[in-house]
C-alpha cells in the first residue's frame, strides 16, 4: 500500500481517524517506507467547533480536502457525497480507502471505493443494535458487507460479522481508536477549568445529553425525558449541554419552559476537552450517545442510557453503562441505584484491547 485515503463525516470522526493517521505514518517511517495519506472531510456536519483552535488543541490532522456537502435528507446527501467523492478517486487513484463508524459518509464512500475496485477498510466495524429503524445501522450493516478488512472493537462484533457471513479472514479484533483519543488526550481536558463555569461541584452532578431522533423528535417521548430530568434534578442538580437538534425540538413542542429552573443547567454544547471534562467529574451521566457509552466506560462514570438498545453492549458487560427505557419510572431506580453506591465502585473493568493501542494494531496489518 503506497497511498491511502480516509474519509471523516462528522466532528467525532476526526477522533477515530487521527490516531489511526498517526500510528500509519509511524510505522511506515519503522518500516523505511513511503506511504502517502490523504484526509477527506465530506463536510456531512458542519460543526462550529471546526475552527483552528479544534484542530490545533487536539493536534489533529487538517483535511487535505473538504468536500462541503452540508446538511440534508438521506437520499439527496448520500448522493451528492458519492458524487464528489468519486472525482476524488479519478483523481487521487488510491490503494484502499478507509471508513470509521456509521455515517452517511461512511457508507457512501465506501460504495464509491468498492464499485471502483480499490480495497475498502472499516474501522468501528461489526456493531449492530439490532434495530433497523436506525439509520445507522443501516449504514454499518451495508458498509461491512462490501469491507475488505474490518476492525472490530469488542467480541460482539465478531459474532454480528460470523452471523451474517463475513469470513473470519477479513476481521481483526484490534480494539477501540477512540479510547486511543480519549487516553491521549485524558490529561488535558482534566486539567481544564470548564466546570468553574457552571454553578454544580465535581462529582454532585448529573450530565445530561440526549439528540437522537427515537428520543427527541417524538414530543411524547421528549416530554417524558423531560419530566424525568425535572425528577432527578430534585435528587442531584442537572448540566445538560443542549443538542441543536434537542433546542429545535424542546421548542417546537412547547417544552423548553419546563427545564427552567435553578438546579437545571442548560449549556451550548462543548468542545471534544470540555465535554470530557464535564464526563469524568460528573457523578453521573443520562445519555442516548454511543460514544459517550465507551466514554464513561474508561473514565469510570456511571452512564444511564435512554434507549431500547445499544450497539456496544461491552460497556454493559464491562463498563459502567446500564440500559433503560426513556421515562423515569426506568430511569429513576436506575438513578437511585447509582446514588446509593460507593463512587470507587462504579466500574466493572476495561474492555479487552481498549488501552490507547488500537490504531497501531490497525496500522501494523495495513503495513504488513
Amino acid at each position: 500500500m503506497d497511498k491511502i485515503v480516509h474519509v471523516v463525516g462528522a466532528r467525532p470522526n476526526f477522533m477515530k481517524v487521527a490516531p489511526v493517521i498517526e500510528a500509519m505514518a509511524a510505522e511506515a517511517e519503522a518500516q523505511g517506507r513511503s506511504l502517502k495519506q490523504i484526509l477527506v472531510h465530506t463536510g456531512q456536519h458542519y460543526s462550529p467547533e471546526m475552527s483552528t483552535l479544534f484542530f490545533d488543541e487536539l493536534g489533529l490532522p487538517v483535511p487535505d480536502i473538504n468536500l462541503e456537502i452540508g446538511s440534508g435528507s438521506h437520499g439527496p446527501q448520500t448522493g451528492r457525497i458519492m458524487e464528489a467523492f468519486e472525482q476524488v478517486l479519478f483523481d487521487e487513484k488510491p490503494d484502499a480507502v478507509l471508513v470509521v463508524g456509521d455515517v452517511n459518509s461512511t457508507i457512501a464512500c465506501a460504495l464509491d471505493a468498492k464499485k471502483l475496485g480499490i480495497e475498502v477498510i472499516h474501522v468501528e466495524a461489526g456493531l449492530r443494535s439490532g434495530d433497523l429503524g436506525m439509520p445507522e445501522e443501516i449504514n454499518r450493516i451495508l458498509t461491512d458487507s462490501i469491507s475488505d478488512k474490518l476492525f472490530i472493537t469488542e467480541p460482539s462484533a465478531e459474532h454480528n460479522l460470523a452471523k451474517e457471513g463475513v469470513p473470519a479472514s477479513r476481521v481483526h479484533f484490534v480494539g477501540n481508536v477512540m479510547i486511543d483519543s480519549l487516553l491521549k488526550h485524558r490529561d488535558a481536558a482534566l486539567a481544564r477549568s470548564t466546570l468553574d463555569q457552571f454553578p454544580v461541584s465535581a462529582g454532585e452532578y448529573l450530565l445530561v445529553t440526549l439528540h437522537r431522533p427515537s428520543n427527541v423528535d417524538n414530543e411524547k417521548t421528549l416530554g417524558q425525558l423531560v419530566d424525568a430530568i425535572i425528577e432527578a434534578a430534585k435528587a442531584l442538580p442537572v448540566l445538560m449541554p443542549l443538542h441543536p437538534r434537542t433546542a429545535a425540538n424542546l421548542e417546537r413542542f412547547g417544552l423548553k419552559d419546563k427545564l427552567v429552573s435553578d438546579r437545571i443547567t442548560i449549556t451550548e454544547p462543548q468542545g471534544y476537552l470540555d465535554f470530557m471534562h464535564l464526563t469524568a467529574n460528573a457523578r453521573a451521566v443520562l445519555t442516548d450517545s454511543g460514544g459517550i457509552q465507551e466514554e464513561t466506560t474508561i473514565l469510570g462514570v456511571p452512564c444511564i442510557t435512554a434507549r431500547e438498545n445499544t450497539e456496544r453492549p461491552v460497556t454493559i458487560s464491562c463498563g459502567t453503562n446500564q440500559l433503560v427505557e426513556s421515562n423515569w419510572s426506568a430511569i429513576g431506580p436506575a438513578l437511585k441505584g447509582v446514588l446509593a453506591r460507593d463512587g470507587s465502585s462504579n466500574g466493572k473493568s476495561v474492555p479487552e484491547f481498549w488501552d490507547g493501542s488500537a490504531a497501531r494494531r490497525i496500522a501494523k496489518i495495513l503495513l504488513k
